[in-house]
């Protein structure tokens, strides 16, 4: 036994790729700077620090005095750089060839900009799978974190863990450190001292380590967190403490790791973090999870239990939200495509495009991960449509191509030109999933669906918080409602969000069926063509694509009268924002975050200047439009929100009467000029 424990901290630092220029801002002055500020004064504290490649490269550029700062601490030995991958994908969910690449870049990026090549890394999300082993050796990789839930799920007990154990995969071997779950929750949230105590008391037998590495975030940008880190201290009381203790010693990993031998074997589960796993789970599963945790600490069998006690894997996600799973599939499809150019056609340019398109953020949802945030997932189809064009110049595709791309049974027709790319899933409703301006780099069927999700039991509760004994509360323990929001604004959706989702109804008073659509040929041209079977007769459905256009032409048989509707779900960047504004007859009626109602439509301009360009609707003959804002409710460590998805245009018609023919056309333009 020896009285002494190794702390080895580490914090992570991240912002999502496509982020908002103010946020990145923000969180350098309330987080990045003064933290490197901060440690720089302590030069025998030493810690670990991951920065995901984007971010890195940012604070470089934006603020070289700081980074210089950051520089200095690394040459004098102070700062243990990780690596990862470059642009924060989880590595577990892209092809090998990607993990290696992505980690060898921001080891490249790291040596370049701090003149050290790291030998440890961070998994993104604590995300771990055993495949991701060879990878992360062939890169160099000796190390990495994980959590210590990982250890317990393999049959370890906590007292084991106040080391690093070695797994291996493949041939090749890497060694584990287990980050401590009670440290996570305690730091910064409870008083420096009692986290110097709790370090302290952690030391037992000889080699014996405290292992945290998580979010900087935590240390300036979480509710709260600014004002007790940094204003009242906290971090430099934690410091001093640590520093001035006999019984701790601050080291780095790659230090502790020569003077100190492995534990041993292991071999870890699938698995991430314990809130994470709960958050995979669909929302009733979800609830189940966290009724059976609750109940176990009720009883105080939690701690002793908890490895027994599974929740769902990151993957699930994919398999939860099908706009993720779509966005991965469209992801996988692009780098087989890539990958099998010649090498003398592959470039760092197309590489940068893919990688930037396996950015974790926008493919998932818990208290963090952005899929709820429109503005991340636009980074990734940004990325995703300009390889596309690119690898479309390389490599032409046909202009018409039909497959399974999300492997979920169903097929779906892409049509494409050089300008425009539609994507039309070929189901019963035989609507358009995806639009693509090439020259824009958006995709307008961008939207995400209003479903049900399992922390939304918690808004019957109100704001609620428990903050650590002396402390402030974690995220995690937060419950606060950012505007207010009714049970109106949580109905899941019933029918889909894409474009040309048609209802008809043979009563004009009455409410709108959904047609069932079946496919049927197609004449020449970029076309889809469907047919559905009314009692009244046969509705025709033919979608088509030419130059900047996108037309739906219904045909309806002469004998059907009744009212026929077209729902338009569209993303525009602007959202709800005064850059997004309605065009009609030379006037503004309104931006897309305000309800508008046209009773004879021929002609809508929607223009974004987020965007920079705009999107017309033309409607032959005229219809009657009602267009209103589609918001979805999510959580995040700031609280409950609504967020503005899509702008959702409902155009109706009566049909009969001599009407038996609808137009609807898209047409989409780079530039607009405002008025």
């Amino acid at each position: 036994m020896t009285d002494n424990v190794s702390l080895l901290f580490g914090v992570h630092a991240h912002q999502p790729v496509g982020n908002f220029p103010e946020v990145l801002e923000d969180a350098h002055a309330r987080c990045y700077r003064p933290f490197l500020h901060t440690l720089h004064r302590y030069p025998d504290f030493r810690f670990a620090m991951h920065v995901s490649g984007w971010l890195l490269e940012f604070l470089f550029a934006r603020f070289p005095e700081d980074m210089a700062l950051l520089r200095e601490m690394v040459e004098r030995g102070q700062v243990e750089m990780f690596g990862g991958g470059d642009m924060e994908p989880v590595l577990a969910v892209i092809p090998s060839r990607d993990r290696t690449g992505q980690l060898l870049a921001l080891s490249d990026r790291l040596e370049r900009l701090t003149h050290r090549r790291p030998r440890g890394a961070w998994l993104t999300e604590r995300v771990w799978e055993a495949t991701v082993v060879p990878a992360l050796v062939d890169a160099g990789i000796e190390y990495v974190t994980v959590d210590d839930y990982h250890f317990l799920c393999a049959g370890r007990v906590a007292e084991e863990l106040d080391g690093y154990y070695t797994t291996e995969e493949d041939g090749r071997s890497l060694d584990l450190f287990p980050i401590s779950e009670a440290l996570r929750y305690r730091m910064p949230f409870a008083p420096a001292n009692e986290v110097v105590s709790f370090i302290e008391r952690m030391a037992g037998r000889d080699g014996a380590a405290a292992v945290y590495f998580d979010d900087i975030e935590k240390f300036g940008i979480w509710p709260e967190t600014y004002h007790w880190v940094y204003e009242r201290k906290w971090l430099e009381h934690f410091i001093e403490g640590a520093l001035a203790s006999s019984t701790i010693r601050v080291q780095h990993f790659a230090s502790f790791r020569s003077a100190v031998a492995t534990r041993g074997p292991i071999y870890l589960p699938t698995t991430s973090y314990t809130e994470m796993n709960e958050w995979t789970l669909p929302p009733r599963r979800a609830a189940a999870y966290a009724e059976l945790v609750k109940r176990e600490k009720d009883h105080g069998r939690y701690e002793r239990d908890k490895a027994f006690l599974r929740g769902g894997i990151w993957k699930n996600f994919l398999s939860r939200y099908p706009e993720s799973n779509w966005m991965h599939k469209r992801m996988l499809a692009l780098s087989e495509r890539l990958a099998a150019l010649p090498s003398s056609q592959r470039n760092a340019e197309l590489t940068q495009l893919l990688y930037q398109a396996q950015a974790n953020d926008a493919y998932w949802h818990g208290l963090f991960g952005g899929l709820y945030l429109p503005h991340l997932r636009r980074a990734v189809y940004g990325a995703l449509i300009a390889l596309e064009q690119e690898l479309d110049r390389l490599a032409p595709r046909a202009s018409i191509e039909q497959r399974d791309a999300d492997i979920d049974g169903v097929p779906e027709r892409f049509l494409r030109n050089a300008i425009l790319q539609a994507v039309v899933r070929c189901d019963a409703d035989a609507a358009v999933i995806e639009l693509d301006s090439y020259s824009l780099r958006h995709n307008f069927g961008d939207t995400l669906r209003r479903r049900e999700e399992h922390y939304h039991h918690k808004l019957a509760h109100g704001e609620l918080s428990q903050a650590q004994s002396g402390g402030i509360a974690s995220a995690h323990d937060r419950v606060r409602l950012k505007q207010p929001i009714t049970p109106a604004d949580i109905e899941p959706d019933r029918r889909p969000r894409a474009l040309f989702v048609d209802s008809w109804s043979a009563d004009p008073a009455g409410p709108g069926h959904a047609p069932r659509y079946e496919p049927e040929p197609a004449s020449e041209g970029i076309i889809a063509a469907f047919r559905a079977h009314l009692p009244q007769g046969a509705l025709h459905k033919q979608i088509s694509l030419s130059d900047n256009r996108l037309a739906v032409r219904y045909r309806f048989a002469s004998a059907m009268a009744g009212r026929f509707e077209t729902q338009l779900n569209l993303s525009m960047p602007s959202c709800d924002g005064v850059l997004g504004r309605y065009v009609h007859e030379g006037n503004i009626p309104g931006g897309f975050g305000q309800r508008l109602e046209l009773e004879s439509l021929t002609a809508l301009a929607l223009e974004d200047a987020v965007l920079g360009g705009s999107l017309e609707v033309l409607c032959s003959p005229p219809a009657r439009l009602v267009a209103q804002p589609h918001q979805t409710v999510s959580q995040s460590e700031d609280g409950f929100e609504k967020v503005m998805q899509s702008v959702v245009l409902d155009l109706s018609w009566a049909v009969g009467e001599g009407t038996d023919e609808l137009v609807v056309a898209l047409e989409i333009r780079r530039q607009t000029t405002q008025r």
